[in-house]
């Protein structure tokens, strides 16, 4: 059936799809010198360090993540209501600038060795020193396991309190329940929030930069802006976009071995269990440790920096800055929600093959590092330039590729949410709608928005988040003289300015901050009219 939805979904999937399939065609090029050196000496670090950051930061972000997300989802105590919603704050805070935040404060100038000497005591700097690959999966983890956090709680929260009632019937006592009932019914939660985790850190650049690691992503902007060699950045972009697909598919494996499903309808929440002394007072001492390294002591130390530099940094340019770093992201947020509803009511309307099709590629670009997205971007660009302008460079040199590579890059995020908005209000009023001859563009005003606006401001928010935050793709395809607060943060934590760096990173962190609550209230209200 075509229609304007149809044609537009079209249109949409496949600018979403060509630069990613150009990756892939231009690996058949020639291979250079370059590329021949890389093989034989670089390409094995490159491999064995981001495999060995992505396998600890995922076995770290599980351990951290599900034991907080089982104690909230099971027990009451103390600042319970509070953690639910403050341990996702650290997803506020860019893994780039936890790592610079960190070792400020770790260093020999540092807080904690300054407060150490001037006490007395004295220690090895060499204890304190997190420039390796240990100190960048503590950041990653620290800062990263909220996605595993969030999914399982929202798992174990929503699921039949029959089998956790069950084992206590049997005699079993917490550790048990936990050991053999909610890890295994969890599983699939789990595996969901820790290839999100692992996703992000193959998608990083600024923590592996700073610490020194080699790995894909830095490889990656080495071999194109030290060499000039965009033939061997593509072969890393497509190498890069394998390990990711094989990542995937082994979630996609392990999800589908066991399921777990339930005798009967009657599916309610755990019945929550009251915590009184010293086990309420551990439980809430958890969390609040969890709170403090992942979001508290970090943003306080920034904060200090900041009052400490602003007058250095605040000024015109800082400003303007500033403005074009909220005003990009808010603009490419505002497509993103509108492209997603395109999309999204399209394959709702269309029971077919390709609206099957066009809900996994809407997807794909969140799979993708953004470091090879750039590339896939930048090769689609300089064809059109080559086709329109006759090799000119005139749209790859604006800010319009940037906002391309970001819609490419978190469509998935909105296009999640919108779906999701769309699956609870189902397709019976847009059915009667029809039915009554009003066509499919004026129900969807009618009788779809106003009930899927609170999955569209979900949609707006989280793409706002990640936008903000995005640092490799915005390096690579910015224009010239284009600064955003994340790459201007950055930019001032290399030239060791980490105090400089501070304002952008609070503005960023403060924006995040209020999103993440933003999306935790919109959730809350979703949730008493489920109830009511």
């Amino acid at each position: 059936m075509f229609n304007i939805w149809s044609v537009s979904s079209f249109i949409i999937i496949m600018l979403v799809l060509i630069p990613n399939a150009n990756i892939l065609l231009n690996i058949f090029e020639p291979a250079n010198e370059n590329w021949n050196h890389i093989k034989e000496y670089l390409l094995q670090d490159y491999i064995v360090n981001s495999t060995i950051l992505v396998l600890f930061t995922g076995v770290f972000s599980i351990l951290i993540g599900l034991i907080p997300a089982w104690l909230i989802s099971q027990y009451e105590f103390p600042f319970r209501d509070f953690f639910k919603w403050a341990l996702i704050l650290p997803l506020a805070i860019p893994p780039y600038i936890g790592a610079y935040t960190y070792n400020g404060m770790l260093n020999y100038t540092g807080i904690l060795q300054t407060t150490l000497r001037s006490m007395g005591i004295s220690v090895n700097p060499a204890y304190f020193d997190i420039m390796n690959s240990s100190g960048a999966i503590f950041i990653y983890t620290i800062f990263l396991f909220p996605y595993v956090y969030i999914i399982t709680r929202s798992f174990l929260s929503k699921q039949s309190a029959s089998l956790v009632e069950a084992a206590r019937t049997l005699g079993k006592g917490p550790l048990q329940i936990f050991w053999h009932v909610i890890l295994p019914i969890s599983r699939g939660a789990i595996v969901a929030g820790v290839s999100l985790v692992i996703l992000e850190v193959l998608n990083d650049y600024g923590v592996v930069k700073y610490f020194g690691i080699p790995t894909f992503s830095t490889a990656i902007f080495k071999t194109w802006f030290s060499m000039g060699d965009l033939n061997s950045a593509v072969r890393l972009s497509a190498l890069l976009m394998v390990f990711v697909f094989g990542v995937l598919l082994i979630e996609n494996f392990s999800r589908g071995g066991k399921r777990y499903s339930y005798s009967t309808t009657k599916v309610r929440p755990i019945s929550k269990i009251k915590l009184s002394g010293i086990k309420a007072f551990l439980v809430s001492a958890l969390c609040s440790s969890i709170f403090a390294i992942g979001f508290l002591i970090p943003t306080a130390q920034l904060l200090h920096w900041l009052w400490l530099s602003y007058a250095k940094v605040l000024d015109i340019d800082f400003l303007i800055l500033s403005f074009n770093s909220i005003f990009v992201a808010l603009f490419t947020s505002i497509l993103i929600v509108v492209i997603s509803i395109i999309v999204a009511n399209t394959v709702r309307i269309s029971d077919n093959i390709f609206s099957k099709i066009y809900s996994k590629i809407s997807i794909l670009g969140y799979s993708i590092p953004g470091a090879v997205i750039a590339v896939g971007v930048l090769l689609f660009f300089l064809g059109l330039d080559n086709i329109i302008y006759s090799g000119n460079l005139v749209l790859t040199s604006t800010i319009l590729m940037l906002i391309f590579a970001y819609i490419i890059r978190f469509l998935a995020i909105g296009y999640n949410s919108v779906e999701s908005g769309f699956d609870k209000v189902g397709k019976s009023f847009f059915e009667a709608s029809r039915t009554l001859g009003i066509g499919i563009t004026e129900t969807f005003f009618k009788v779809d928005l106003p009930m899927i606006k609170p999955a569209i401001s979900s949609a707006f928010l989280l793409s706002l988040i990640e936008i903000l935050k995005e640092l490799p793709l915005t390096l690579i395809l910015r224009p010239f003289n284009f600064d955003t607060l994340a790459t201007k943060a950055f930019e001032y934590a290399s030239d060791e300015m980490i105090h400089e760096a501070a304002i952008s990173s609070i503005i960023i962190i403060f924006i995040c901050s209020l999103a993440i609550y933003g999306i935790h209230k919109l959730s809350v209200k979703r949730g008493a009219k489920n109830v009511n």
